[in-house]
């Protein structure tokens, strides 16, 4: 049972924490029962799982209060595992959804969820969106992220259809076919004016007055759901 808090494999998990780490191991930590066993039904498999000693767990044990200062969730944490990264080649169509400068890792992982639900097959990911590997985004995810590829801004199928607050197309109204990648920008700031003009459509989704903006995360499931409804 691991015992001291200078353990090497507490070492990895602390720096873990930081994007910097992760992205210079190309790995993650996913916490939670709930995680690991959706990471175990996609066939993802960690390469280090670490659990409370006592808890009856899979995994090496570790000392209950040492685990809970390597966790982001605190003392409620019995179990956590690293994983290593799956970016893909390129984003799997024919249906996907495109962030550009979404920053808060909530929308990330909740955008990978709705797109797991409503069957898209990646998340392409453009500059300063967060890191859909980072501990907020995977647990939004609710384990998403183990079936839902992640890839590149630029790589992402056309044809592109952005969403904007206003103008555009009703989505509603807006013609496409099976395949499609919806692109969607931060809340306030929107889609950058060039990358607005790489889209072969805008719509947005008409709202009661009054009322200024969706959530990111919000209008891209809707988007989501008119596909799927069609």
């Amino acid at each position: 049972m691991i015992q001291s808090p200078d353990n090497d494999k507490l070492k990895t998990i602390r720096k873990l924490a930081g994007r910097k780490w992760r992205d210079k191991t190309r790995s993650f930590v996913a916490e939670g029962e709930d995680l690991i066993a959706a990471a175990e039904a996609a066939g993802w498999p960690a390469s280090m799982r670490l659990v409370a000693a006592g808890s009856g767990l899979d995994g090496e044990e570790v000392a209950p209060p040492l685990l809970a200062t390597v966790s982001q969730m605190g003392s409620s944490t019995r179990a956590l595992a690293v994983y290593p990264m799956r970016w893909a080649p390129e984003p799997a169509g024919p249906l996907c959804v495109a962030l550009w400068g979404v920053g808060d890792p909530g929308n990330v992982g909740t955008v990978l969820r709705s797109a797991l639900a409503f069957g898209a097959g990646s998340v392409a990911l453009g500059p300063g969106s967060a890191d859909p590997y980072g501990h907020k985004a995977v647990r939004a995810s609710m384990g998403a992220i183990f079936r839902v590829s992640t890839g590149a801004f630029d790589d992402a199928p056309h044809p592109w259809i952005g969403l904007v607050p206003r103008g555009g197309t009703a989505l509603a109204e807006a013609e496409f076919g099976e395949r499609v990648t919806f692109v969607l920008g931060a809340e306030r700031e929107g889609l950058p004016e060039d990358v607005a003009s790489s889209c072969d459509l805008l719509a947005s989704i008409p709202l009661d007055e009054g009322a200024e903006s969706l959530n990111v995360a919000a209008a891209g499931a809707i988007a989501l759901y008119e596909r799927a409804r069609r």
